[in-house]
């Protein structure tokens, strides 16, 4: 096997977000994308460990809504992981309760039978283990700890960060960090992170819905998305000149041979999924004739699966080639599903997670409520560029949604994300790791 251009990825499988931005890299991953949490050879105390923290995060999320004892179990799980406001600028190196948490499970021994077999395993041609990437920071803590043998580099995914991000010396760590925006750099160096160890790269988005560095799917994918979105054709007249110079001449926004399509994504704990079911409601008519196609996804969970699937009998929408559920055993098989279905999704509706950086390949966004903090910082940032707005109440989706796309708004979110949220993460990010070339996004909005 040809090694190098591999590396060790490392994920953790605790809902989608980590996993989903680890893979970009599968086909750089000399072992494929490994989970922290859970891989052959980990012990039953540790993936048991591991479980118990997933379980519980998934409980609250879903626990949320139940009056009072939700709002408060939320609150105590948020405050664990809460982003402090970033003003005033001051020192932010304190380290906070869910970093020491994290850190007294890897000096317990978290982690240490990963990178030892990491150590040991050294390719044919190769004098050191490969370089090391993960995307979530507990398996950056024990990479570290535990003496990992090349370069470790930690891919943040979200649009602001908790301390727990950074290490607990942080000036002394030898983490490289790869960041969506500028303001997770600015908030690391307020940890403590020396700044010559940050790279504003942007989120990693699948190379399929790209294209290489010509973007030619990406652009092509928009072009064709901009008729559904301005049907009237108010957006598409106005700003001419900026469609045909970042996307070709303005033919080619003719219209697609799909309807309408929403692509309603239901996060890893299975939060939320009530709002497709009212999607299916509401839009039933426009489902039926034709006008609209509503993809409801599951991802992995057959427990949301099944309760759509009920849902779409219920309405008698059985036989409906407009309703599409999305399942699959894995997450890697979901993500290759969710990533094709993107190509000729026209509107990404879902919480503010990672799928926020998703607006970068020139979807608008539409979120419902946040869940923890992260996320509410995810929405600011949306917001900020301006490629996603906030639901109204979905009970009245057939009222609103043709306003919005009347107006041709939804139009220019979409030239919004293309033009102002990152979308060559991947590559920076390969660039840095496989072969030493800094590639920083310059024209970087501070959100």
């Amino acid at each position: 096997m040809e090694t190098n251009n591999k590396i060790n990825v490392v994920a953790v499988d605790m809902g989608y977000g980590h996993q989903r931005a680890a893979y970009p890299f599968l086909d750089s991953a000399y072992r494929g994308i490994i989970n922290a949490n859970h891989y052959q050879g980990i012990s039953k105390k540790e993936q048991k460990a591991w479980t118990s923290g997933r379980r519980w995060y998934e409980f609250i999320s879903r626990f949320k809504n139940v009056p009072i004892l939700g709002a408060v179990a939320f609150y105590l799980m948020n405050y664990f992981q809460e982003i402090e406001p970033l003003y005033p600028k001051r020192d932010l190196s304190k380290n906070s309760q869910q970093q020491k948490y994290f850190y007294k499970q890897v000096k317990r021994g978290l982690g240490k039978h990963l990178i030892e077999e990491l150590n040991n395993q050294i390719p044919k041609g190769h004098k050191k283990p490969l370089p090391f990437l993960t995307t979530f920071f507990v398996p950056a803590y024990f990479a570290e700890y535990y003496g990992y043998k090349n370069d470790i580099y930690l891919v943040v995914c979200d649009a602001d960060v908790a301390r727990a991000w950074a290490p607990y010396d942080a000036a002394k760590s030898r983490i490289i960090y790869l960041v969506p925006n500028k303001r997770v750099k600015e908030r690391l160096e307020l940890y403590g992170v020396k700044s010559n160890k940050i790279f504003v790269t942007g989120f990693p988005l699948p190379k399929e819905n790209i294209g290489g560095p010509s973007k030619k799917i990406l652009r092509a994918d928009i072009a064709a998305r901009l008729y559904n979105l301005d049907p009237k054709g108010i957006y598409r007249r106005k700003y001419a000149k900026l469609i045909e110079d970042y996307l070709g001449p303005i033919e080619a926004t003719k219209k697609p041979d799909h309807p309408l399509t929403i692509t309603f994504a239901v996060g890893g704990a299975g939060a939320q999924r009530e709002i497709g079911v009212i999607l299916l409601n509401k839009l039933h008519k426009y489902l039926k004739t034709g006008r609209i196609r509503l993809n409801l996804i599951a991802g992995v969970r057959n427990d949301v699966y099944l309760y759509y699937q009920k849902a779409v009998n219920n309405f008698k929408l059985g036989t409906c080639k407009n309703v599409n559920l999305v399942y699959a055993e894995d997450k890697n098989a979901y993500f290759k599903i969710f990533n094709k279905l993107l190509r000729t999704t026209d509107v990404l509706w879902s919480k503010p997670s990672e799928l926020t950086f998703y607006s970068g390949l020139g979807i608008p966004f539409i979120m419902s409520e946040p869940i923890g903090s992260q996320e509410t910082y995810n929405r600011g940032w949306l917001l900020a560029i301006g490629a996603g707005v906030d639901s109204l109440n979905p009970n009245y989706v057939d009222e609103w949604l043709f306003d919005w796309l009347d107006s041709g708004w939804l139009a220019e979110a979409a030239m919004e994300g293309f033009l102002d949220a990152p979308h060559m993460g991947t590559y920076h990010i390969e660039n840095i790791v496989l072969k030493n070339q800094v590639v920083e996004i310059e024209d970087v909005h501070l959100l």
